[in-house]
């Protein structure tokens, strides 16, 4: 079975470089968020800047993940002073390992606080798309996905946790997946 790409984006209330508790409580947890997934069953790589830079996301050298992109929708700062963004790229076994990563433990503990951080907005906040064997997903490609979903709904190409599709491109019967609604935005 060919690897799952998941792309997730938010924007912050407030830069990343603000002090404010609730921002640096968001950024503080990162760390340890990132070390508890990349040890969950399922889990392949994520997008980490080349040289290790984690200071901003535009002017860091991405690799093999390509050059950094967001949604035409984000409309606030790009450098370091001013970078409201909150966003992931990462390649998984699976569904089912995605999913029990993102809302079990330290990761679901920081979605219950994600109205405190995130600005709520009407776009998606995550894209999934199966990747062929051997290639890595880039940052535009996670981007043009998230917008193809919220422009056309899921699809092949660009699917959610709730309405998701197998790497043949038929819809996927995932019994237990799927955030509760509540959960959901």
């Amino acid at each position: 079975m060919p690897p799952l790409a998941l792309y997730t984006f938010g924007v912050l209330k407030s830069p990343l470089a603000d002090p404010a508790p609730l921002t640096r409580a968001l950024h503080d947890s990162g760390e340890a968020i990132y070390r508890r997934i990349s040890r969950h069953p399922g889990y392949l790589a994520h997008a980490e800047a080349a040289d290790g830079d984690r200071s901003t996301h535009f002017d860091v050298d991405w690799g093999a993940w390509g050059d950094f992109a967001v949604p035409t929708w984000y409309g606030k700062g790009r450098t370091v002073e001013t970078t409201a963004l909150a966003t992931t790229l990462s390649l998984w076994t699976g569904l089912r390992p995605a999913f029990d990563a993102v809302y079990t433990g330290l990761h679901r503990d920081a979605l219950t606080r994600r109205y405190d951080w995130f600005e709520r907005t009407a776009h998606p906040n995550h894209v999934f798309w199966w990747v062929p064997d051997g290639a890595t997903p880039t940052w535009q490609d996670g981007v043009s996905r998230l917008e193809h979903l919220h422009d056309h709904g899921p699809a092949p190409q660009a699917f959610t946790f709730r309405h998701s599709f197998t790497p043949e491109g038929t819809p996927a019967r995932n019994e237990g997946i799927g955030p509760k609604r509540d959960q959901a935005r």
